[in-house]
């Protein structure tokens, strides 16, 4: 639907300049005649009626204003409802909205890398990284967005995926934020900033529009990278979905870490839309095999993380830029054989 709006307005673009060339070139042409026939072509009009060629150049001025007024409306007001009735998504950034994430020194020292664990959420994706680039961009947050894609035959594994994400973010930044890709931030006052005291559960059980227990560091969690990594990262022996964010909490713990979370918001479970449709994808919650949950492993993470990057793709879509990691995640079937699918 939005590349049907951005066509109807490039339609509309240029039919309006090419009445405006037109009527340059008629007015040209009487200019000619008239400087010919003189007295006798004074009173003659090329066209019928009353309209003149000043007329019709006022009307196309008029049609250029409302084409104008007409792309501001798909962007911000009723035109934007037609693309969002299906699912109500949040509003989308008109291009103007999308500025870069430059390297602006008034911005701040420090940088964040979004990583999203990913796997076949083509739709999410294409809602996401223009939302959550026009979000920060407007907190002057410095960013860059990596879409981690496993790309092999295993079971979905988010937390090797995020640990993946912090390895391969670069040195330019210096925090990160683990952030699922089907959970969108409605309130402009949630904070992204760097989390200095200690990890930030933006996410929070208050806020999530599923998950309430007190023990819950899922959704949307950001960390400094020194944090991270006196954590040892994620475990990576979690094959399929959920758990490993429970986990994790422990490893917080045992770091020492205290964790903070929003204050002062008041749009309750409202803060976020979660625009996962669990009847179209239907998450992988087997036990395969003899899986078993651990409440913490203390040999896995970072130290032991093996992963293959396949390749590299630099993105740009409706504008916002993300950088797309193919990751083929190893498994070591003696220890994991639940990395399988059953």
């Amino acid at each position: 639907m939005l590349h049907v709006l951005a066509a109807r307005n490039v339609w509309g673009y240029l039919v309006v300049m090419i009445i405006f060339c037109k009527a340059l070139s008629w007015k040209s042409l009487w200019i000619k005649a008239s400087a010919k026939c003189k007295f006798k072509c004074r009173q003659t009009r090329f066209l019928p009626g009353k309209w003149t060629v000043y007329k019709l150049f006022g009307l196309c001025m008029v049609l250029v204003l409302v084409s104008l007024f007409w792309l501001q409306l798909s962007c911000t007001g009723d035109m934007n409802r037609v693309v969002m009735e299906d699912r109500h998504l949040p509003h989308q950034p008109c291009p103007t909205e999308r500025r870069a994430a430059a390297d602006n020194p008034s911005w701040g020292p420090h940088k964040l890398a979004l990583i999203i664990p990913f796997r076949e959420r083509f739709e999410e994706l294409l809602v996401f990284v223009p939302l959550m680039h026009s979000f920060l961009n407007k907190k002057n947050i410095l960013h860059k967005i990596l879409v981690i894609n496993q790309v092999d035959h295993y079971r979905f594994n988010r937390a090797s995926l995020i640990n993946v994400g912090y390895i391969e973010s670069g040195n330019d930044t210096d925090y990160i934020a683990m952030h699922d890709v089907d959970l969108l931030p409605l309130n402009e006052a949630l904070d992204y900033g760097f989390p200095e005291e200690g990890p930030f559960h933006v996410a929070s059980p208050e806020l999530h529009p599923l998950y309430h227990y007190k023990t819950y560091v899922g959704g949307i969690l950001l960390l400094t990278k020194q944090h991270y990594h006196m954590c040892n990262g994620m475990s990576n022996r979690f094959w399929g979905w959920g758990r490993e964010d429970d986990e994790f909490y422990r490893r917080l713990r045992k770091a020492g870490l205290q964790l903070f979370r929003p204050s002062g918001i008041t749009t309750g479970y409202k803060t976020f839309q979660h625009i996962h449709d669990p009847a179209w994808r239907k998450r992988d919650q087997k036990r395969v095999a003899s899986q078993k949950q651990f409440k913490v492993d203390y040999e896995g993470g970072l130290t032991n993380l093996q992963y293959k990057i396949e390749s590299k793709q630099e993105l740009s879509i409706s504008g916002a830029p993300c950088t797309v990691l193919n990751t083929k995640l190893a498994c070591d079937q003696d220890k994991t054989p639940w990395c399988l699918p059953g």
